[in-house]
């Protein structure tokens, strides 16, 4: 009787004893992180990206921070650590150019009005946006947005009056979506990540701002190698699908 007893406990102890060495050896594994800085309108995108991409890398955690161009490009000159940047237009990826490397066209976007559902203000065009009494949001000049709405009102003539002017482009959204506002102007991909939360309104003028998205690994990248096969991998057939799926164009 004793000496099965003794065998059971020396089954049990190294029952035991395997699990720890399985435990210890899938903490060992190497867990690597990829810093992304990026536009706040390829977050919906970006996050799909992020999740396909960590399936064909199961030990990398891949770290997103969306925020306008022109304050993730500041980051940069800062010093902050990244492995990749990705602008919601050239002019903020020259700004650090010396400090990144050659920087790739990701993908294409357009403005289009937003407004809350039922159109209460009866917006049909650009042209009513500065008609009176109209409460309207937009980008601030300094992100894309907003640089591409001062394009598309100077060639359409029309003399916009923002009740505010948002540090990037899901703050406008977020106001329409609010009632805060009667409309805003914002990148197709976000009307369409918001659904049944606004309408939108499409209109000639936008294709005079079209949006070019460069995305480029930063120099000083702390996972060079990795920030390489993400920048590949987004632009590759996988990517490309995804970012038509969410509205972008091809670049």
């Amino acid at each position: 009787m004793m000496s099965k007893l003794k065998m059971i406990i020396g089954a049990l102890v190294a029952l035991v004893v395997l699990a720890g060495c399985g435990q210890a050896g899938q903490q060992a594994q190497p867990q690597r992180t990829l810093t992304v800085l990026a536009a706040a309108s390829l977050t919906e995108s970006f996050d799909e990206l992020g999740t396909r991409f960590t399936e064909q890398h199961p030990d990398v955690r891949v770290q997103f921070d969306y925020q306008g161009s022109s304050t993730l490009a500041e980051q940069i000159k800062q010093g902050r650590a990244a492995d990749v940047f990705a602008s919601a237009d050239t002019k903020n990826m020259d700004k650090v150019r010396d400090l990144v490397g050659t920087p790739e066209v990701l993908a294409t976007n357009q403005l289009t009005i937003v407004v809350p559902p039922g159109n209460p203000a009866g917006i049909a065009s650009l042209a009513d946006l500065a008609a009176p009494g109209r409460t309207v949001v937009v980008c601030a000049p300094q992100v894309p947005c907003g640089s591409a709405t001062q394009k598309v009102a100077q060639a359409s003539g029309v003399q916009l009056k923002p009740a505010s002017e948002e540090s990037d482009v899901k703050s406008v959204l977020q106001k329409v979506v609010a009632g805060e506002a009667d409309a805003g102007l914002v990148y197709v991909t976000d009307a369409k990540a918001a659904g049944a939360q606004v309408q939108a309104v499409d209109f000639p003028e936008s294709q005079q701002a079209i949006n070019t998205y460069p995305i480029a690994t930063v120099t000083a990248a702390p996972e060079a190698q990795l920030a390489a096969e993400f920048m590949a991998f987004v632009r590759g057939p996988i990517g490309r699908d995804v970012l038509g799926k969410h509205g972008f164009g091809a670049p």
